[in-house]
């Protein structure tokens, strides 16, 4: 039994010609990480997508992020970033069944079923709107507890874009998951069938826990953040490689990811 997802973070994509960050063309770093994906040994069964979508939440991103996401045959799954706009988001996607108002809400949050082996997405939203800093309120929380609940038992991936634990990166922590960690954690120590927690927001691959579970951030197909423990006011980016992370279900238990670098490097080539 193998369920391979593809998690792809903070794609940043502008509309044509525009750049991020003053030089980045972020458009050309996606379409290469999509050549990347659709070049892997072992197609991924989805795509998962962590927030950071667009960098400004306008209708042409979102139309430009379209064109450069139709290469994938997947099932894509979205979820907001600080940079994205829910409504806009909706709009745009409308093909998305599952982006509509599931919670009866303005949240982007939802389940859905990722392969053929019984693994559950949930996505849970921790936007802020206006803020570059996650929350995630009591009502937000209430409902990922009633839909553990509801599949409680049933393994889950459980996606954000904010990641609920401090990195020691002092101006990345200062726009992290500023409200709704403790009670996220209480919740998870509840539900041992969530496999991961997979976020984005980081721009790095990263590795902690959460109530007990292990949690991650991806790194970006784009830009990442500078690796620097200081306790700096402001983060700083870098042209550290790009990549994704895919995971690999292998049942109950045993979810393994794997750091995929951007490009073409040979291909698997024999020893001897």
């Amino acid at each position: 039994m193998l369920t391979l997802i593809a998690q792809l973070s903070d794609l940043h994509i502008r509309a044509p010609g525009k750049r991020t960050v003053g030089q980045m063309n972020t458009a050309v770093c996606l379409a290469a990480a999509v050549d990347t994906l659709l070049a892997l040994p072992q197609a991924p069964e989805a795509v998962v997508l962590t927030g950071d979508l667009v960098d400004r939440g306008a209708p042409a991103e979102y139309a430009h992020l379209q064109r450069l996401l139709a290469p994938l045959s997947q099932p894509c799954f979205l979820l907001p970033g600080n940079h994205d706009s829910r409504v806009q988001l909706r709009r745009s996607f409308l093909s998305h069944a599952y982006l509509a108002n599931q919670a009866g809400d303005e949240f982007v949050q939802y389940t859905a079923q990722l392969g053929s082996q019984g693994l559950r997405l949930v996505a849970l939203d921790t936007v802020e709107p206006g803020h570059e800093h996650g929350r995630l309120c009591g009502q937000r929380l209430r409902w990922l507890a009633d839909v553990l609940d509801c599949h409680r038992g049933a393994p889950v991936l459980l996606a954000m874009h904010h990641p609920p634990f401090e990195t020691a990166m002092g101006g990345m922590d200062r726009i992290g998951l500023l409200e709704g960690a403790p009670a996220l954690a209480e919740i998870l120590s509840d539900h041992p069938a969530v496999e991961r927690v997979v976020c984005g927001h980081l721009h790095r691959s990263i590795f902690a826990h959460c109530g007990g579970v292990a949690a991650s951030t991806a790194p970006s197909p784009a830009y990442q953040m500078h690796l620097d423990l200081a306790p700096r006011d402001e983060p700083a980016w870098t042209l550290e490689p790009p990549g994704f992370h895919l995971h690999a279900w292998l049942g109950p238990g045993r979810l393994v990811t794997h750091v995929v670098p951007v490009g073409s490097f040979g291909g698997g080539r024999a020893f001897g």
